[in-house]
C-alpha cells in the first residue's frame, strides 16, 4: 500500500480580539510561543507557528484581532496585518466564542479569500452547557460555506487532535518549507520584546496603558548566555511612573517574569535590563511603530 502523500501549507488564525487564537496557536505547538492575556490588543502582529509531524507541516499564522470598534494608526496597522496574512494561506481558520457571532465575525468572512477553505472554530467549549453549544453550532453552520466546523477549548487541550486532524485534509500535497525543528518564522530579538509586553499587560492589570510598546535595543548571544537590554515605550510621563512603580517594584516584578519566560524558550540564561522611555504619540506615528516592528 502506498504510502499517503505529504502535506505542507499555512493556515491562518483569524477572528475578534480575545476569542483565544494566542492560546490556540500555543495549543498546536504544545508549547508556549505566542503571548496571551485576557486584554484586547494582546497580539499586534502576525506570527508563525511551525508544527511538523510525520505527515504534515502546519504553518500557523496567529494575527492580530481584527479591530472594528477603535480607529489610529496602531489598529489601522494591525488591520492591515490581518489582511496581509490571508494574502498567501492554504486554509483560513475563523475563530469565534460559542453563542457569540455578529457583525464583527461576518465582516472578518468577507476578508477570507474565495477559493481558501474556511474552517470555523468554535473555541472555549468549557464555558458553555452541551445543549447550548449544539444550538449555537447548528445557527452559525448558516452564516458561510465552512469546510468544516470544529469546537475546541484550548486552554484545556480539548478537540485539538481532532482539529489538526481535519486541517491536514485541506493542506497541499508538498514537501516541508521548513526545517523539522523549526518552531516560529520570528527571531529572538522580537520573541523576548513580546515576552515583555505579555508581562506588561498580565502585571499592570486595569492600570495598563495600551500606548506601551516594548524596542530591543541590544541582543547578544554568547558562551550559553543571552544579554538583552530593552525599553518599555510609554506616551506620557504618568503612563512612565505606572510601568515603574512604587520603588521600582512594578518595573523589576515585569523584568523577572519576562526573563524566566525566555529562559524557558531559548534554553539558556538571560541577562535582561529593562527601563522606560516617553515618546509622545509613537502609537500614532507609522514610522515609530514600524521601528517597533509592527505593520
Amino acid at each position: 500500500m502506498a504510502a499517503e502523500p505529504y502535506r505542507c501549507g499555512a493556515i491562518a488564525l483569524i477572528g475578534r480580539p480575545n476569542v483565544g487564537k494566542s492560546t490556540l496557536l500555543n495549543a498546536f505547538l504544545g508549547q508556549k510561543l505566542s503571548i496571551t492575556s485576557r486584554k484586547p490588543q494582546t497580539t499586534r502582529s502576525s506570527l508563525r507557528g511551525v508544527l511538523t509531524t510525520g505527515t504534515a507541516q502546519f504553518v500557523f499564522v496567529d494575527t492580530p484581532g481584527f479591530q472594528t470598534r477603535y480607529r489610529g494608526t496602531l489598529n489601522r496597522m494591525m488591520n492591515r496585518t490581518v489582511r496581509g496574512a490571508l494574502e498567501t494561506v492554504d486554509v483560513v481558520a475563523l475563530v469565534v466564542e460559542p453563542g457569540r457571532f455578529g457583525a464583527e465575525d461576518r465582516k472578518l468572512l468577507k476578508l477570507a479569500p474565495a477559493k481558501v477553505p474556511l474552517f470555523l472554530v468554535v473555541n472555549k467549549i468549557d464555558t458553555t452547557k452541551p445543549a447550548g453549544l449544539m444550538s449555537f453550532l447548528k445557527k452559525v453552520a448558516t452564516e458561510a460555506e465552512f469546510a468544516e466546523i470544529v469546537p475546541v477549548s484550548a486552554s484545556r487541550s480539548r478537540g485539538i487532535g481532532e482539529l489538526l486532524r481535519a486541517l491536514e485534509r485541506y493542506l497541499p500535497e508538498q514537501p516541508a518549507i521548513h526545517g523539522e525543528d523549526a518552531l516560529t518564522d520570528r527571531d529572538e530579538r522580537f520573541l523576548a520584546a513580546e515576552l515583555i509586553r505579555e508581562k506588561l499587560f498580565r502585571l499592570l492589570g486595569e492600570e495598563l496603558p495600551y500606548s506601551t510598546g516594548v524596542e530591543i535595543e541590544k541582543f547578544q548571544a554568547e558562551h550559553g548566555m543571552r544579554r538583552i537590554h530593552a525599553s518599555v515605550v510609554v506616551e506620557k510621563e504618568g503612563h512612565k511612573a505606572i510601568v515603574i512603580g512604587s520603588g521600582g517594584g512594578k518595573l523589576k516584578e515585569i523584568a523577572t517574569a519576562a526573563r524566566l519566560d525566555m529562559e524557558r524558550l531559548f534554553g539558556s540564561k538571560v541577562y535582561l535590563e529593562v527601563w522606560v522611555k516617553v515618546r509622545g504619540g509613537w502609537t500614532q506615528d507609522e514610522a515609530a511603530l514600524r521601528r517597533m516592528g509592527y505593520g
